[in-house]
């Protein structure tokens, strides 16, 4: 089964390529625009399934300030009435919603951008008491020509493009939110600051480390070895995420995001698991003498709220994180899987500048996108 999962996922990402072009592929099924007044899903913005409820006003003296990203794609605009910047400043799930939006946009209608009213607003006037626009959580958007005949298929990609809830809510405007950061684990699956790699040179704080270090994972035959770092799936260094601690009897602790993949010891040499789904008495393969790894059983797991989210994509595609192995995947419940797919993103890697831009890599987000129609529920992270 997974020889033609691969080949399909592949052939997906294979048949956009890199650049701006990149669009999900729908297949037949027809996309029915909304129309005024509806929102999808049909339950109230501060639902938990829907965006979840207000966490409170974030101004520019505040510490989650730090969290809100600019959004500085070409391909969107932003009308910026205040002149602060303030509607580019967004969480970053919204910030990838709205980028994975932007594109649907482009191939919608080509030579029409997409266009951003509203996003994080500071002035603490213009929306209501608990509005998620005072959070970076919420945006407004038309479409750059402001053809209002196109608004409720917007609204309708908007819901495509995996906004957490869509509201046709005025002739003028769609508004669309999202769940936090904390609420769904988001990203390509990462690392904290200041957890600690092995390097040729010696261990290092992962948020050091950049492009061309060679960093210890392990081979396919499960014995560790030095890998090149090729790029970064996920890099963020003002993010606060939520994490799982898990921590081994022999005392090693890895800390990463729920959805990332840890390699556990097994009959065959290891299995993976998505590290929300450890549990006491599964083990853990962690770092020993030689280039043999140690198993090492677990002895409990928490949740912990770190700053920093650092996902670096080595040759092999594993890692040796805080003494314990892990996959560079995430989100997807195989590595092989994951591996295989990623096999361009690790060729183009060779080609592309050092500089390592923040955020989830645009190929992996586009990558996990199609992973949503093309793989089994049962591969997928929820």
């Amino acid at each position: 089964m997974r020889l033609p999962l691969v080949l399909l996922w592949l052939g997906a990402a294979a048949a956009c390529g890199p650049g701006r072009g990149f669009t999900h592929r729908h297949g037949p099924r027809r996309m029915t625009p909304l129309v005024f007044n509806q929102h999808e899903p049909n339950i109230s913005e501060n639902s938990k399934s829907a965006s979840g409820p207000p966490e409170g006003r974030i101004t520019r003296e505040d510490e989650k300030f730090k969290d809100l990203v600019p959004n500085y794609n070409p391909d969107i605009e932003f009308k910026d009435d205040e002149g602060t910047g303030a509607d580019r400043l967004m969480t970053q799930r919204c910030k990838e919603k709205l980028n994975t939006l932007a594109i649907s946009v482009m191939n919608q209608w080509p030579g029409v951008r997409l266009r951003v009213i509203e996003g994080w607003d500071e002035e603490n006037s213009a929306h209501l008491e608990n509005s998620l626009h005072y959070e970076g959580r919420a945006v407004d958007i038309t479409t750059s020509d402001r053809d209002r005949s196109k608004y409720g298929m917007l609204a309708r990609l908007a819901v495509e493009a995996d906004f957490d809830w869509v509201f046709y809510e005025s002739r003028s405007y769609i508004h669309c939110s999202v769940k936090t950061e904390s609420s769904v684990g988001t990203g390509a699956g990462c690392f904290p600051s200041g957890s600690v790699v092995h390097t040729e040179e010696g261990p290092r704080d992962i948020a050091t480390l950049k492009k061309g270090d060679r960093v210890l994972g392990a081979d396919d035959d499960g014995k560790m070895v030095y890998s090149e770092v090729l790029t970064f799936i996920d890099r963020e260094p003002n993010a606060t995420r939520q994490f799982v601690e898990v921590t081994a009897e022999n005392g090693v602790s890895i800390t990463t995001t729920p959805s990332h993949l840890l390699l556990l010891a097994a009959a065959d040499g290891w299995r993976e698991s998505f590290a929300t789904n450890i549990e006491a008495g599964d083990v853990l393969l962690t770092r020993g003498q030689g280039s043999v790894m140690r198993p090492s059983r677990v002895v409990k797991t928490r949740l912990v709220s770190k700053r920093g989210v650092y996902a670096p994509l080595t040759r092999t595609g594993t890692i040796i994180v805080d003494d314990a192995l892990a996959s560079c995947y995430a989100l997807v419940r195989s590595h092989a899987l994951a591996h295989a797919a990623m096999a361009p993103l690790r060729w183009m890697a060779g080609w592309t500048s050092n500089e390592v831009s923040r955020g989830v890599h645009w190929y992996a987000n586009a990558l996990y996108n199609v992973g949503d129609y093309v793989l089994p529920a049962s591969y997928k992270y929820r």
